[in-house]
């Protein structure tokens, strides 16, 4: 029988069991652990496969805390050319936490609406990760505030610095950094960029990046995606990322992921 083509499927694991045609891009894993980056940004067109990619990445780093649901996932990357590349590579599998945020859902017609769905998508993240309420080695406070941020009774500057708490909780109860996947970051940017809301959305989503991709030493690397490229301005503080050709681009800092649109300026 012939092979399906996984069109608008964006799930690893789903692309392996179902048995869809699948071209090999485990070899990005490589890259990205050569290139040492702290903060990777891919450009892609749409349609190119990057949350399919992120998806892949999840499944080779996140330890999931299930040994058999690790195992599954080490499954999945038998016979993948990452398998061939070594055991430097293959011994980072199922090794860190991993936080898996999208920013597509706050494609919104004004900011309350942008900003709502942007709320239930860091509150997905808490949920999925509320094991660490268990470890004995959070704070009272911190079991808290995890709490509220999980009910959404938290704030807006408790949100705007959701993804660097998160990480200190993870790291407090695991003793593992945390890999961070953020995919199409650009969309709530350039959607409030056309809407009539930029400064808003600006403030809230330096403020996310910032604190989690520049201030995070519980940050064992970042991954995002999306369409829009970043300018290059001049160099202070610098933090590799990476241009739409593929090429590597050294920026100031997240602030320009969130300032520095080609042709938004």
């Amino acid at each position: 029988m012939k092979k399906a083509l996984p069109i608008g499927v964006e799930n690893f694991e789903d692309i392996i069991k179902t048995g869809y045609y699948y071209v090999d891009k485990t070899l990005f894993i490589k890259e990205l652990l050569d290139l040492k980056g702290e903060v990777n940004l891919f450009t892609r067109p749409r349609r190119f496969g990057k949350t399919l990619n992120l998806s892949m990445l999840r499944y080779f780093f996140e330890d999931t805390r299930d040994t058999e649901r690790n195992e599954r996932h080490k499954e999945l990357f038998q016979n993948l050319k990452i398998m061939e590349a070594g055991e430097a590579y293959t011994a980072q599998m199922c090794k860190y936490n991993v936080v898996n945020l999208t920013l597509k859902s706050a494609k919104q017609p004004v900011f309350a609406s942008a900003y709502n769905k942007l709320k239930n998508a860091i509150i997905e993240e808490f949920q999925n990760h509320r094991f660490v309420l268990e470890s004995d080695k959070l704070t009272t406070e911190d079991k808290r505030k995890f709490q509220q941020m999980i009910s959404g009774e938290a704030g807006y500057d408790d949100y705007s610095e959701a993804l660097k708490f998160l990480c200190k909780c993870l790291f407090l109860a695991t003793g593992e950094k945390t890999v961070i996947l953020i995919d199409e970051y650009d969309v709530p940017l350039e959607n409030a960029y056309f809407r009539g809301f930029y400064q808003e959305m600006v403030d809230f989503i330096r403020s996310l990046f910032e604190s989690a991709l520049k201030t995070n030493d519980c940050l064992q690397f970042a991954v995002i995606t999306g369409c829009l490229r970043v300018s290059k301005e001049n160099v202070s503080s610098p933090i590799l990322m990476r241009s739409a050709q593929g090429s590597e681009q050294v920026i100031n800092s997240p602030r320009e992921l969130v300032t520095n649109f080609t042709g938004m300026k």
